[in-house]
């Protein structure tokens, strides 16, 4: 099964990505890594790729299909994969169809704007060690300090209210119309993310079947 995984930041989807890829045995494929992996390998589609971040050019819709297409043949994917991070927009979506890549099944963990400014603003990270801390749902035992190494927690820039609010507003402008484009394909399937992940992923896995 082909599949892609959509979701705003912070609702989960990279976790739910693991649970499929290890219950249906397919590999995650996340565009940032294969186009690292291809860039290293120096092969067709990496060559141009590179050529374009060294001229300080964003990397073509093109070149990026160009290097998926290259691992979904390798034979890990001979059964299915599955799409974490690509497409991003509509066009990416069509260029993707132009190509010939199958996709069987379009999966959006959905968890309201809200809740995510809720669980991703709380967290907190012991700049020490790195453990990590939630002010409503893990909170260490003195605020502000680690209970394992007594350093310092922070809140990371990623998940400081403004950076949450400004990557909703990207997500919601330019990947959430891919809903709306996978549903006339008859491919949408939605699972509402719930408080425990353990929830969301039993919903996850009846979406795809597994």
């Amino acid at each position: 099964m082909n599949l892609i995984l959509l979701g705003a930041p912070g609702a989960g989807k990279g976790t739910q990505a693991e649970v499929i890829s290890e219950a249906l045995n397919i590999p995650q494929i996340s565009t940032g890594n294969i186009l690292r992996e291809a860039v290293k390998n120096g092969t067709e589609y990496g060559l141009k790729a590179k050529e374009a971040m060294d001229s300080g050019a964003l990397v073509s819709d093109e070149i990026v299909i160009g290097i998926l297409k290259d691992r979904i043949a390798c034979d890990d994917c001979k059964d299915g994969f599955i799409l974490d991070g690509f497409p991003r927009t509509v066009p990416q979506a069509e260029a993707l169809d132009a190509m010939g890549v199958t996709i069987d099944k379009v999966v959006e963990i959905f968890v309201p704007d809200e809740t995510i400014k809720q669980r991703v603003s709380g967290r907190r990270v012991c700049g020490g060690c790195g453990a990590t801390y939630h002010v409503e749902f893990k909170p260490s035992k003195v605020e502000g300090k680690c209970d394992k190494c007594g350093a310092d927690t922070i809140i990371r820039k990623d998940d400081q209210p403004e950076t949450v609010l400004e990557r909703l507003d990207v997500y919601h402008k330019q990947t959430a119309p891919l809903k709306e484009y996978y549903s006339k394909q008859g491919k949408l399937e939605t699972v509402i993310g719930q408080d425990e992940v353990a929830e969301t992923s039993k919903l996850t896995l009846k979406a795809v079947g597994a």
